[in-house]
């Protein structure tokens, strides 16, 4: 499959994107740091302003898919930098003429016991402001009615680690293992987008992946 891919850099970006690559896909890879991108006969490096609707669509043209992994510069106002980027890069998918949206999603936004955990007083002050900003990504995606797009969830820690293959799938309640901790792999996380990319099960649905 032909796949976009925005933030192939960045921690959970470069786990896609190499997930995608070894499993077959092609692969246009959209980052602010191309020189850091890895050589593969199947990757294509594009430096490329996802602000910007208009350069965007012509990034997103001719592919199947693309898959969303933007975050804002540190530096950056988090709230606004997730709601505004996002609104952009959704009018380009469109505009391109591209039917799917896979983005990659927050722990914040996921329940438990009936509430949000950003809501639960366990976000700490210096995240709040994108972990919200991201949640109102999804309330927007909610709404959307056009596209086929998907939101996954992390769990509440998303760390490196070893490519299991094994963990499970929930919808809008946070995961926790046996071991009484929310975690998943960055690389399992990466098996969880490409299994959705390749076997759609989740149109027009958050769901989440933890062990």
């Amino acid at each position: 499959m032909k796949i976009a891919l925005i933030g192939a850099t960045g921690f959970i970006g470069s786990a896609i994107l190499s997930e995608a690559l070894n499993r077959g896909h092609e692969v246009t890879a959209i980052a602010r740091s191309v020189e850091k991108l890895p050589q593969h006969a199947n990757l294509t490096a594009k430096a490329g302003n996802v602000t910007d609707e208009t350069r965007a669509a012509a990034l997103f043209a001719g592919h199947e898919a693309v898959i969303c992994s933007f975050a804002p510069r540190g530096d950056a106002d988090q709230y606004n930098g997730f709601i505004n980027t996002y609104q952009t890069i959704i009018s380009a998918v469109k505009r391109a003429g591209v039917k799917r949206l896979l983005v990659v999603g927050g722990a914040g936004s996921l329940e438990v016991n009936g509430v949000q955990v950003v809501d639960g007083g366990g976000i700490p002050e210096a995240w709040k402001a994108g972990v919200l900003g991201l949640r109102e990504v999804l309330y927007t995606l909610r709404k959307e009615t056009e596209l086929d797009w998907v939101f996954l969830s992390p769990s509440a820690m998303i760390e490196p680690g070893e490519r299991t293959g094994k963990f499970r799938l929930g919808h809008d309640d946070l995961l926790v293992a046996e071991d009484g901790k929310s975690h998943i792999s960055v690389a399992d996380y990466a098996v969880a987008m490409i299994d959705e990319l390749e076997n759609p099960s989740h149109s027009r649905q958050r769901f989440t992946v933890g062990y």
